[in-house]
């Protein structure tokens, strides 16, 4: 069993769609200009009123995931990874709405 067929699953792709945006949100708020504490930083954003564009901006390494995933013919990886990021378009629509 190659690599690629251990982790062709629906839930790699779902971990791992949900994970990297985190991990990018973490890269964002470990480089903010002033060294805030996550809630001043959560505070900061919320007030400029760019929550929606720093969700996308976390979401947008999904694409890079995706096409991976598909490139190594691992589609039930890429379905999984396709479900979250619609998951989190809606999430920025609700925002966006909302707001």
């Amino acid at each position: 069993m190659t690599i690629s067929e251990k982790y062709n699953k629906l839930i790699t792709g779902v971990i791992s769609g949900f994970v990297l945006p985190f991990l990018v949100a973490l890269t964002v708020f470990i480089f903010a200009k002033g060294d805030p504490g996550l809630f001043e930083w959560l505070r900061r954003i919320t007030d400029a009123d760019i929550i929606t564009h720093i969700i996308s901006l976390c979401v947008f390494p999904n694409l890079v995931l995706f096409l991976l995933f598909n490139r190594f013919d691992m589609l039930r990886a890429s379905q999984g990874v396709l479900g979250v990021t619609i998951f989190w378009a809606i999430l920025v629509f609700l925002v966006k709405i909302l707001r």
